[in-house]
């Protein structure tokens, strides 16, 4: 890719940049979320048309207005988001839009689908329904579809993001062996440590331009940091133990259903003190969301109490929640905000009551509040931008600033850096480790693993709705906390039950 631009409007997303990909590399697409990544592979596969530049393939000027270009090329893509139909087959999900005509003989295809599967080292079962499969069977379901229409490139657009970390290491060793075979991998990521495992080159975008390649052998994760962020990051941990408090937000035997009616959370009992992280960590889809809506009286429960600060709110509306000092931290940004109100409203939405005199909202006390959260947050907007115009670090730090300004005695915080780059993602732990040591009872709900392990005091696992471990955080490991989350138990766990 020579010299590519891409414009949405006023945003330049891409600028002059250029990119190589050699036979049989893992080439890592490195830069923050906004950095232009995912347009440029988009421009590669033909979801978008570049403004400028040229695409050679081959030694061939190459012209892709559509993905059917792209892959009659050999170029194939697998997004964050799989385009897959749950209720088919794996083989049928594989030749769906790839058959020759009307009929389709299933036992062949079957066949067919699973020599391929063989043929490139790829265990999955061809007569299986994909609604059964785990994330990362159905993540290889769409390799499979990519490699079955002859791509001889794949483009994988930040694909651990959904995985436990067994799941990774199954994708890194399968991505190696057919490298190894003549396949060539762009793998989109901004996840430093994995692009230092899995590439043989990195290329780095910032603001749209290209910052350089470098051979993975010959750089280190400061000089990554470095070229993605323009300063050295190394993150953000929890400093010392602390000191056992009281017992600030209390569950006991809780019990919710999910959105349709069926039994998610089953008999969950936590507790976490002032001054503590107590982290829960699990594949998503197992409880985590209705936890978090439950704590903040989103979701009903349907057994079990809540107690905070010795205060029955098991049966409390989201309100009533807030004003016994419970702050939320929305699991969806967008859905969090108001995209056609300013910032200025944004922040002061939950507490319209002290705005208003005699009925009437007090304009210069929402403006006056915003400038002051703007500041302390350092939320890069002003406070008559829409929230839509904000980036996600931005508004993100918006939703921060309106629950943690209140200064909440529990922090209810679920996936609070999904999808952010890393300096965002450095700002919002920093923000929970200062409710920490403010004295804040805080419940972190993440799938990230080095995340819970940076920042908690203690950790525990759910899975299909239960709690099926607790443990101090300097008692864990990757390893045994991957097989907790994936359901897998054994002897000699060192995460162990403490609740």
């Amino acid at each position: 890719m020579r010299g590519i631009t891409k414009r949405f409007g006023p945003v330049v997303a891409n600028d002059r940049v250029d990119f190589s990909l050699r036979p049989g590399e893992i080439h890592a697409l490195l830069g923050e979320n906004g950095a232009g990544k995912t347009t440029l592979m988009r421009i590669l596969y033909g979801l978008y048309r570049a403004d400028e530049g040229q695409i050679i393939v081959e030694g061939q000027p190459a012209r892709i207005a559509s993905p059917k270009d792209a892959i009659g090329l050999g170029i194939g893509m697998v997004t964050q988001h799989f385009a897959l139909v749950p209720p088919l087959t794996v083989a049928e999900n594989v030749v769906l839009g790839y058959t020759d005509g009307f009929r389709v003989d299933p036992a062949r295809v079957r066949a067919q689908v699973q020599e391929a599967a063989a043929r490139f080292g790829l265990e999955i079962a061809a007569g299986a329904l994909v609604s059964h499969l785990s994330v990362g069977e159905r993540q290889r379901v769409e390799i499979l579809k990519a490699l079955y229409r002859n791509a001889r490139v794949l483009i994988l657009d930040e694909p651990t993001a959904v995985l436990i970390p067994q799941e990774v290491d199954t994708l890194f060793a399968t991505l190696r062996r057919l490298c190894a075979d003549g396949l060539s991998v762009v793998f989109i990521s901004h996840k430093l440590k994995e692009v230092m495992a899995i590439s043989d080159r990195v290329t780095a975008l910032r603001d749209g331009k290209l910052v350089g390649t470098v051979d993975t052998a010959q750089t280190a994760p400061a000089q990554l940091a470095r070229m993605m962020v323009g300063r050295e990051t190394f993150g953000v941990a929890r400093q010392g133990e602390r000191t056992p408090g009281e017992p600030v937000l209390q569950i006991e035997r809780l019990g919710a259903d999910d959105d349709r009616g069926l039994s998610m959370l089953k008999n969950v009992t936590l507790s976490i003190e002032a001054g503590e992280i107590l982290s829960v960590a699990g594949v998503g889809g197992n409880g985590q969301r209705e936890l978090a809506e439950t704590l903040c009286g989103v979701r009903r429960p349907r057994a079990g109490r809540i107690l905070v600060n010795g205060q029955d709110l098991t049966a409390a509306r989201p309100h009533e929640f807030t004003a016994a000092g419970v702050g939320r931290i929305p699991e969806d940004r967008h859905a969090g905000a108001v995209g056609e109100l300013t910032v200025a409203e944004n922040l002061a939405l939950e507490h319209l009551g002290e705005f208003t005199r005699g009925g009437v909202l007090n304009r210069e006390a929402i403006l006056s509040n915003a400038a002051a959260l703007i500041a302390q947050f350092q939320i890069k907007a002003r406070p008559t931008d829409r929230a839509r115009t904000l980036s996600g670090g931005n508004l993100q730090k918006l939703l921060l600033a309106r629950v943690l300004s209140r200064q909440p005695c529990v922090v209810i915080a679920p996936q609070p850096t999904r999808g952010l780059d890393i300096g965002a993602t450095e700002y919002v732990r920093n923000e929970l480790l200062a409710q920490r040591e403010r004295g804040a009872a805080v419940l972190l709900i993440s799938e990230d693993l080095d995340e819970i392990l940076a920042l908690s005091d203690r950790i525990a696992v759910i899975y299909e709705g239960e709690i099926v471990g607790v443990a101090p955080a300097r008692e864990a490991d990757v390893e045994t906390l991957g097989l907790m989350m994936a359901g897998a138990t054994r002897e000699g766990a060192r995460v162990r039950e403490a609740v």
